[in-house]
This record gives C-alpha cells, structure tokens and sequence, in this order.
C-alpha cells in the first residue's frame, strides 16, 4: 500500500490531468489507488499501432509523440502531448488495436491507469463512473473537432 503522502501526490497530479478535471477530490483518490508510475527515455516506444491497447496513459513530466507510419513518407506526428495530458483512453472505451504509435518525445513521468482496474472502478462507483465517462467523451469530441479542422485545411490546401 502506498504512504498517505505518495497516494495525496498522486492525487495532485491527477487533478492536473485534463481528462480528470472536475471530479471531486475522494473520487481522485479512488483513481490514484488504481494508478501505477512509469518512467520512460528518449525514442522509447509506449505502445506501437495495431497492438491490442489495456491503459491509459496520462503524463506527469516531459512529451509523448503520437505518430502514424505514412506508407513512401515515414512517420507522420499528430500530435505532441505533454504535462496534463492523457492518451491511449480510447483502449478503454473500445477493443480495437491501438489507432497510432505513441513514442517518448522528451523524457517521461507517466502514470498509467489499467483497462481491467477502471473498469472494476466504475462498476464499483457509478457517480464516479458518470463523470468520468463524461469527460472521456468531452475529451473524444475535442479530439474529433481537431481532426475535423485539420482535414478541412488540408482539403482546402489542396494537401489531401
């Protein structure tokens, strides 16, 4: 079991998180108890597309790289991600391969939060589970609205 002051850093840096914002402080608690920390160089791959995904991973220090190989033109970013964000969490939504390869793009903190532990929170915690899944959809809707405009630049741009 964690030291009270290990589990009360966990939980700061969770409510730093974006995908946890507003849930209330016994709630983080809950989900700090879940998480595991991981440390990770430059170049270390987190997981690689098309592998089956089970975490979601959310970053304390330093940046990840969200990737995808471009068939004749190598790795394509899509995104720099670095303190306060989450990704990954479309694992625990869904259970198909990984959509894109996630690498260390600055030396890492993370932590980690398993897809079989989320899921046995939220059975457990069905207020919990509401705000959460709130925001997982806030935060997949951001994500789409992203992509939507990226899309419509490149087609007017004549990119695409």
């Amino acid at each position: 079991m964690e030291e009270p002051e290990a589990q009360d850093s966990v939980e700061a840096a969770l409510a730093k998180i974006h995908i946890f914002e507003g849930i209330a402080p016994a709630g983080l608690a809950r989900i700090a108890a879940i998480t595991r920390e991981e440390s990770h160089r430059l170049g270390e791959v987190i997981f690689r597309e098309g592998e089956n995904g089970g975490a979601l991973y959310m970053i304390l220090e330093g940046k990840i790289r969200i990737s995808r190989e471009v068939s004749g033109m190598g790795e394509e970013a899509l995104a720099v991600l670095g303190p306060g964000d989450a990704f990954g969490e479309m694992a625990l939504i869904d259970d198909f391969p990984r959509s894109a390869d996630a690498r260390v793009h600055e030396r890492c903190r993370l932590l980690v939060l398993s897809k079989e532990s989320l899921e046995d929170l939220l059975f457990l915690h069905k207020d919990l589970a509401y705000e959460i899944l709130w925001n997982f959809v806030r935060t997949l809707s951001s994500r789409l609205r992203e992509t939507n405009d990226k899309m419509t630049f490149l087609s007017v741009t004549g990119k695409f």
